[in-house]
């Protein structure tokens, strides 16, 4: 089921009402995208902090109903802004000045993989492992915009608002990370067609 935006809205509405269940709703509803979200653009070296920021995320959703706008953003462009923040308080605090990890990433392992032998099973689980080491080591901006754009499925307009920049800035991040992307597996195409 597509959540519906105005359904969100709702169910914050609710939420403030002390509807404890439509909070429930709406955490089920964006949950598992918003920690994947967290968990990398974290990457494996800080991995071990991503159920802390997705649970500091969430009772920022809380104590914050009341600020939310949908004439702003949409409740998935507002709560992906919230967890970037968190992240990003996160890194400040630990000092960390730039991220690029290289290790594949462990949910790699987790890719439904279609095909039946195990060799093809191996390749799959491969190009995954090396598509999430790729992903890892973009910029953390770009990092951001394309998780944004590819987990959470939010718009170019609804990347910019999340993290305050100009639409033309959320395009070029997002274009100079599919660009490296593509650069990263250029052999990969060619060697599993």
């Amino acid at each position: 089921m597509e959540p519906d935006e105005v359904e969100d809205v709702e169910l914050l509405r609710a939420h403030l009402r002390g509807d404890a269940q439509a909070f429930a709703q709406l955490y089920d509803r964006y949950d598992r995208q918003a920690f994947q979200f967290i968990r990398r653009i974290l990457g494996r070296v800080h991995a071990e902090a991503a159920e802390d920021l997705h649970q500091e995320t969430w009772i920022a959703v809380s104590r914050n109903a009341a600020a939310f706008d949908p004439a702003r953003a949409a409740f998935p462009a507002w709560l992906f802004t919230i967890a970037r923040h968190k992240v990003f308080d996160y890194f400040r605090r630990q000092k960390v000045v730039m991220l690029a990890g290289l290790e594949a990433d462990d949910a790699a392992e987790r890719v439904a993989d279609p095909a039946p032998t195990p060799l093809e099973q191996v390749e799959t689980r491969e190009m995954a492992e090396r598509l999430a080491a790729a992903v890892e080591a973009l910029p953390l901006e770009q990092r951001g915009a394309f998780l944004m754009f590819s987990l959470a499925g939010l718009s170019l307009q609804e990347i910019a608002e999340a993290t305050g920049v100009p639409l033309e800035t959320a395009k070029s991040r997002l274009r100079y990370a599919r660009a490296s992307l593509r650069q990263s597996l250029a052999g990969e195409r060619t060697a599993h067609v």
